[in-house]
């Protein structure tokens, strides 16, 4: 297991990429739980964090695949540049100011519409950086160390909004989106990988069954982590350290399964059994709510969680053209942003009606319904064992010049 991970260190570049595009997404597993605690302080209850999330979602939704469309007409570091500004300031203007709820919804879509396209951007490069055969590994590490987005980004974004102010959180959320963009932007790796432009139409990418997949299971996937943070987050309340230790323990097992699980071949029934290891464990949260409990089920539940979202990027990347990566991980990504966002929302509303168990309660709702999603679409999950994962070439029509 370490020869692999190490075999991947060996391509130039390959580290610092990963590296500078994991502190540039940082903020994505920050902000909604940031939100969520920021906008229930100010406004004194969930269902107006939940509206706000919602229009992060919103901007979200629309945002994700025309942003990464632009990179391949623009350019990608023009594209990522821009949005990583406007979405930075956004996010400082929420964080400094009060407004009536309905302009900070307005703020919240913005941010939303203006959500930098770093994860298409580097899904499109990771399978150019190295050879065929270690393509599932790298998506594999990237996976696991995406811990550090969905699980150890909202353990920081606890503990500064809890030991310090929630107006803080937000603030170092904008500074990793702001700083860890900077170096993405200018990592050279960026330069040396151009995205050609993409030949469909706007949503045609979405007629390949995997992209169809790995977009709907992400979106209820991802759903389930927020809704579980913020129902943990409310066991606690907004002063305890607690939330963010069960948090991590999660983090840590999601790290484990990555490391030892995650860069294995895939299989039509891999999605099924990794997501249903997820959603065992996260039921167990629903027996008792007492620490060294959540600590206990939080890890099993994390086991599956890298590897399954290893699985989504890697079928993605074996069966379209290198042409349609960027839109189709823009789709992906939409559905994971989207699926954050709507976590948190839904999961604060049933907090307010239900208590704390109720986020946990919505949490298992949505696993179960990335469980039956996985069941229905085992047919279309292809057989990667002993095939590359490389994305399928391009090619276009050469001209023969006239013999005559």
């Amino acid at each position: 297991m370490v020869g692999i991970y190490r075999d991947l260190g060996r391509n130039p570049g390959v580290y610092r990429i990963l590296l500078a595009q994991l502190t540039a997404r940082v903020p994505f597993g920050m902000l909604t739980i940031i939100l969520l605690l920021h906008i229930q302080l100010v406004y004194g209850n969930y269902t107006s964090a939940g509206i706000i999330l919602a229009a992060l979602s919103i901007g979200q939704a629309i945002s994700g695949p025309l942003s990464s469309r632009l990179m391949g007409v623009l350019g990608m570091r023009r594209v990522l540049i821009v949005t990583t500004l406007i979405s930075a300031a956004m996010l400082i203007l929420v964080a400094l100011t009060r407004f009536p709820l309905p302009l900070v919804a307005c703020f919240s879509l913005l941010i939303g519409l203006t959500t930098p396209p770093i994860m298409p951007a580097v899904r499109a490069i990771y399978p150019k950086l190295v050879p065929d055969r270690q393509v599932t590994a790298l998506f594999s590490l990237d996976a696991t160390a995406q811990e550090i987005i969905w699980v150890v980004g909202p353990v920081l974004a606890v503990f500064v909004s809890t030991q310090i102010s929630t107006a803080w959180g937000l603030l170092v959320a904008a500074a990793f989106l702001f700083g860890g963009g900077l170096w993405f932007v200018l990592s050279p790796e960026l330069g040396r990988v151009r995205l050609p432009k993409s030949r469909g139409r706007l949503g045609a990418v979405l007629t390949r069954p995997t992209v169809i997949v790995s977009t709907v299971i992400g979106f209820f996937f991802v759903a389930s982590f927020t809704s579980l943070e913020a129902g943990i987050v409310s066991v606690y309340g907004h002063d305890s350290i607690e939330s963010g230790i069960v948090l991590a323990v999660f983090s840590v097992g999601s790290i484990m399964g990555g490391l030892t699980l995650g860069h294995r071949e895939i299989r039509p029934q891999t999605l099924l059994v990794r997501t249903l290891m997820v959603t065992a464990g996260t039921a167990l949260c629903l027996i008792s709510q007492e620490t060294w409990w959540l600590c206990i089920a939080g890890f099993l539940a994390g086991i599956g969680v890298a590897p399954a979202l290893a699985a989504l990027f890697t079928i993605v990347s074996a069966t379209i053209r290198f042409s349609e990566t960027a839109e189709a991980y823009g789709w992906l990504g939409t559905g994971h942003l989207v699926g954050a966002a709507a976590g948190s929302a839904v999961a604060g509303i049933v907090i307010d009606l239900l208590g704390p168990a109720g986020g946990i309660l919505v949490a298992v709702g949505f696993l179960i319904a990335t469980v039956a999603a996985a069941a229905v679409t085992v047919p279309w999950v292809p057989d990667l064992r002993g095939r590359s994962a490389d994305p399928i070439a391009d090619t276009e029509p050469i001209g023969i010049p006239d013999a005559r």
